[in-house]
C-alpha cells in the first residue's frame, strides 16, 4: 500500500513537473498612442501576436489619432462632413456619450481647446487668459453639441474639437484583452501607457497578476507603495502631479480645466485611480472624477458602487491622505 502511493506520489509529481514546463509566459512590449505597451499572457508555447499588435494600433490610429493629419478624427475636427466613422469610433463615442451624461459634463472630450489654450505643457506660471478668449472658446465646448446620424458625425459648431485622449488608451486596452479572449486565453495582462486589463493569473509563479499605483511624485520620479491584485478587471489612473502650473502663491493648478467656466481649478486631489470591468470606462472616470474633486466624487460614487475608487490626495496641512471608496483594496 505505501510503495503504491510512493509510485503515485512521484506520478503526480512527474506530471505536474510536465504541467509546469509546458506553461510558457508570452511577453510582448512596443510604442503604441505615444507611449508603450505590454502583452502578457500564458500558453503552452511561444506565440508571436505582433503584427496583429501593430494591425489593432494602426486600425484605432487611423480612427481616432488626432496626432494623425488624414485620421478620420482630424478630418471631422476640420470639418469635413463626408466621413463615415467605424465601429471604434462609434464604440468610443457612443461611452464618450454615456458617462458625460452620467457626469453632468464633468467628462467632455471637446474640453481640449482650452487645455492647449491655457498651454499645460512645460510646468511654469499661471497666466491668466483674456475672458473674452475664454467665453468665444467655451462655445464651441460640450459634447452635448455633437451628433452621430447615419455613421456620420454631426458638429453644432465648426470649431468643436474632439479629443478622446481621456479614454482611448483604455480603450485599445479592452481591444487588446478581446484580441486575447478571442483567440482563447484567459490568463493575460495588457497595459498600455499605465491603463491596465487582467483576467485569470500568472500561471507560470502561480501567483495573480499584481499592479502598482503610482505615488504622487511631483519631481516625475516613480515609486508605487500601494499594489493591487488585478483578476478580470480593468484598472486607470489620472492624476495632477505631472502637469499643473502654480500661481503666485504657489497655489498649484491642475490640466483639468472647470466645463462650465472654462478655468482650470485649484485641487488638493493628487490622482484618481478606478478598478471597472473595462479598461475604458476606468479610463474616463478617473479623469472625470479627477475634474470633479474629491467631495463631490464621493457623492457620486455612492450612486456609482460599481465603481471602485482609491484616492491620494493633501489635507489642509499639505500632508498626503488616501481614500478607498466602493471595496477598492486596501492592501
Amino acid at each position: 500500500m505505501i510503495k503504491n502511493i510512493v509510485v503515485l506520489a512521484i506520478f503526480t509529481l512527474l506530471l505536474s513537473c510536465n504541467e509546469t514546463s509546458k506553461t510558457h509566459l508570452n511577453y510582448a512590449t512596443g510604442n503604441a498612442f505615444g507611449t508603450t505597451f505590454t502583452v502578457q499572457f500564458i500558453d503552452n508555447k511561444e506565440v508571436d501576436f505582433s503584427k496583429s499588435y501593430d494591425s489593432l494600433i494602426n486600425v484605432i490610429n487611423a480612427s481616432m489619432s488626432t496626432y494623425i493629419k488624414d485620421s478620420d478624427i482630424s478630418r471631422i475636427n476640420k470639418g469635413d462632413t463626408s466621413v463615415t466613422i467605424d465601429q471604434h469610433f462609434k464604440n468610443v463615442f457612443a461611452a464618450s456619450k454615456r458617462i458625460h451624461r452620467e457626469t453632468e459634463g464633468a467628462f467632455d472630450p471637446t474640453i481640449g481647446v482650452l487645455v492647449n489654450a491655457w498651454d499645460f505643457g512645460p510646468k511654469g506660471k499661471v497666466v491668466a487668459l483674456d475672458s473674452l478668449k475664454i467665453d468665444s472658446l467655451l462655445v464651441a465646448v460640450g459634447l452635448d453639441k455633437v451628433k452621430l446620424n447615419s455613421g456620420k458625425i454631426i458638429k453644432v459648431h465648426t470649431n468643436t474639437f474632439i479629443d478622446f485622449n481621456a479614454l482611448a488608451k483604455g480603450y485599445a486596452v479592452d481591444v487588446f484583452a478581446e484580441f486575447l479572449e478571442h483567440k482563447g486565453y484567459d490568463n493575460y495582462l495588457v497595459e498600455i501607457g499605465g491603463e491596465i486589463r487582467g483576467k485569470g493569473s500568472n500561471l507560470l509563479k502561480q501567483k495573480p497578476w499584481r499592479i502598482g499605483v503610482e505615488d504622487p511624485n511631483f519631481d516625475d520620479t516613480q515609486s508605487y507603495s500601494k499594489v493591487v491584485i488585478l483578476k478580470n478587471q480593468a484598472m486607470a489612473t489620472s492624476g495632477s502631479y505631472r502637469k499643473f502650473k502654480l500661481d503666485e502663491n504657489g497655489n498649484r493648478y491642475a490640466h483639468i480645466i472647470d466645463t462650465k467656466t472654462g478655468y482650470p481649478h485649484k485641487s488638493n486631489l493628487l490622482s484618481v485611480s478606478i478598478l471597472a470591468n473595462t479598461c475604458m470606462d476606468a479610463d474616463a472616470y478617473a479623469t472625470a472624477l479627477m475634474s470633479m474633486g474629491l467631495e463631490r466624487s464621493k457623492r457620486f460614487l455612492e450612486t456609482h458602487p460599481g465603481l471602485k475608487a482609491f484616492f491620494i490626495y493633501e489635507n489642509e496641512n499639505k500632508e498626503l491622505r488616501t481614500l478607498a471608496v466602493n471595496g477598492f483594496p486596501e492592501g
